[in-house]
């Protein structure tokens, strides 16, 4: 492996740091200083897009010759985008809604070099099913994993993979938070090569 660059994750995800550890470079984090409102009008799709470029470019001013990774995630069940529950009682809601339903989680990612102000975007779904799950079992899951600062309530890397019926998609990883097939692709083009 070549690492020419510096390499920087412009996120303070302990998810998106691990996921990056696996393809063993080294990198640096920051954390960036981005309002994270939608706009009038933005669709979940526009607004993941959009601050996962701004997170990467919050990075040019600390890392000004260094490839910036950013990357956003939203979770849309029927329509709504669907927040982190931040406890119990919300995450028992969320899991409820949930049941028997499939969640799509948009996850935006952005490769952005400093140097020559170029940046690529791009969006990687994912979509889970979940089967049909009783009060007992979302209480004994959230009990047991308490996924309380994760949009839709579970972690689908350790228990939370017990709810699902199915998964759609081309990568599991950005269901976690960090399309790793397409920022390989992107890193080996930019001349770091994994592996």
């Amino acid at each position: 492996m070549t690492t020419p660059r510096t390499l920087v994750l412009a996120s303070t995800s302990p998810f998106r740091r691990a996921l990056l550890e696996k393809l063993r470079l080294p990198f640096e984090t920051l954390s960036p200083e981005v309002d994270e409102s939608a706009r009038q009008g933005e669709t979940p799709r526009q607004l993941v897009l959009r601050l996962s470029e701004a997170k990467a470019r919050a990075g040019a001013d600390a890392f000004p010759d260094a490839l910036i990774i950013g990357s956003d995630q939203l979770a849309v069940c029927e329509g709504d985008v669907l927040g982190k529950p931040g406890n119990h009682e919300n995450a028992c809601r969320q899991l409820a809604r949930l049941s028997g339903r499939r969640v799509e989680f948009l996850t935006g990612l952005c490769l952005y070099d400093s140097a020559s102000g170029e940046a690529r975007t791009d969006l990687v779904p994912f979509s889970v099913s979940f089967r049909e799950l009783t009060a007992a079992q979302i209480d004994r899951y959230l009990r047991a994993e308490q996924p309380y600062n994760c949009a839709g309530s579970f972690k689908s890397e350790a228990l939370g993979i017990s709810l699902f019926e199915a998964m759609h998609g081309d990568d599991p990883n950005a269901l976690i938070g960090l399309p790793l097939i397409r920022l390989v692709s992107w890193l080996n083009e930019a001349g770091i090569t994994v592996p």
